[in-house]
């Protein structure tokens, strides 16, 4: 079974429905109450009956995790997967960004994803199995103008990662990364001008913008016994460039 946070819309949205049509059961967790309800509902009406559930939490709030953990293991008794997808992108640059701003994108991008591992893994470590995926971005790689704090905080994300990764070896869970580039989400566009969308778009692998589905096919991957061998890595999607 499967934990995916941030997933009532974007990649998030994408990866639960993935995972649902590999027939694992999928917990829905997101801030975001009437989508995240649509989404599961979605899933368990036109892809497997019972396969998805919704659970309501601000991850970045220990007691919201405690209780969304304590939710998943009295219904499914395990976790299989994590994937950390919960984030939000203001924009601007250190001129521009005041404390709070700064604060409260490190403790939803980066304090979510510690307690999410944290609350998780004594779970994992019990079955001595487990994968993890963070969802990071190329800007954590190589920085970008005018987004610092977003881009800071998944240039944490990464360390941490590659850190969790060596912890949790012995325990034969794995902890891997996607950093998607350009994807076409509601987050990315909110930001940006349908103009400035258009100037950019020749830089981008293919002319294009990438797909949530593209991301989440990635993920699934990462998840999977296919990836056995893989931890600690971060995986590009969508050109360094």
């Amino acid at each position: 079974m499967a934990i995916i946070t941030g997933a009532a819309r974007g990649i998030g949205k994408a990866t639960a429905i993935f995972f649902a049509r590999e027939g694992a059961k999928t917990v829905i967790v997101d801030i975001l109450g009437d989508e995240g309800e649509s989404i599961a509902r979605y899933i368990n009406e036109k892809i497997s009956e019972d396969s998805a559930v919704f659970i309501q939490a601000d991850v970045s709030e220990v007691e919201d995790v405690k209780s969304m953990v304590d939710a998943v293991i009295e219904k499914y008794g395990g976790i299989d997967v994590l994937v950390n997808n919960a984030a939000i992108q203001p924009v601007g640059t250190i001129l521009e960004t005041d404390t709070d701003t700064w604060d409260r994108v490190m403790k939803i991008n980066l304090r979510s994803v510690f307690l999410c591992c944290k609350y998780v893994v004594p779970y994992m470590i019990k079955k001595n199995s487990g994968a993890i995926v963070n969802v990071a971005s190329i800007l954590g790689l190589r920085g970008g103008d005018k987004i610092i704090a977003y881009a800071t905080s998944k240039a944490g994300l990464i360390g941490f990662t590659k850190s969790l990764a060596q912890d949790l070896m012995p325990y034969n869970i794995r902890v891997n990364a996607v950093a998607p580039r350009a994807i076409d989400t509601e987050m990315f566009k909110a930001y940006r001008s349908e103009e400035e969308l258009k100037s950019k778009m020749d830089r981008y692998l293919f002319g294009r913008l990438g797909r949530p589905e593209e991301v989440a096919n990635t993920i699934l991957f990462l998840a999977s016994d296919e990836a056995s061998y893989i931890s600690g890595e971060v995986l590009v999607i969508g050109g360094y460039c």
